[in-house]
């Protein structure tokens, strides 16, 4: 039997490009590793409502227990700076003490592994994958690989 594990994607999600690859990457990811959730923040609404700032507190506090629930975080790092609400969940989720894997498949440099250094040193483990590629299968297994070896470390 598949063990159940809970999973946060911090990504942007103001554009309908960001949110259908979110999802995407999401199904890719549980699909390769059955048992697996992946929760998107994009889904958090309030009273039916996804963006209506009266929510804002609602859909903080909900982000906050999502990240408090998960087992780990996959961060996408995508962008000339990476997205400020990604940013704050990577240093929320390390504060916790769950593993992040960044991923970034911007091939701009910057100044660690393509982003910040306090947000490269936040991440466990960082996988990267050339800008042209869009298997997201391929990007999802390479992921899921090494959320399982940050398990290893962690437990």
């Amino acid at each position: 039997m598949a063990q159940s594990r809970n999973r946060n994607l911090a990504a942007p999600l103001f554009s309908q490009v960001q949110r259908t690859w979110n999802r995407s990457f999401a199904q890719a990811l549980e699909s390769l590793s059955p048992g697996t959730t992946v929760r998107l923040p994009q889904d958090f609404r309030a009273e039916g409502r996804y963006n209506d700032p009266k929510h804002y507190p609602v859909i903080f506090r909900r982000c906050l227990e999502a990240l408090a629930e998960a087992d780990a975080v996959v961060a996408v790092l995508d962008g000339a700076d990476v997205d400020a609400g990604v940013a704050f969940e990577i240093g929320r989720a390390h504060a916790l003490g769950k593993p992040v894997v960044g991923i970034r498949t911007d091939y701009r440099p910057g100044a660690e592994q393509g982003v910040n250094l306090m947000v490269a040193r936040a991440c466990r483990y960082m996988v990267r994958e050339p800008a042209f590629s869009e298997d997201v299968r391929l990007l999802a297994r390479d992921t899921l690989r090494r959320l399982r070896r940050s398990h290893s470390v962690v437990s």
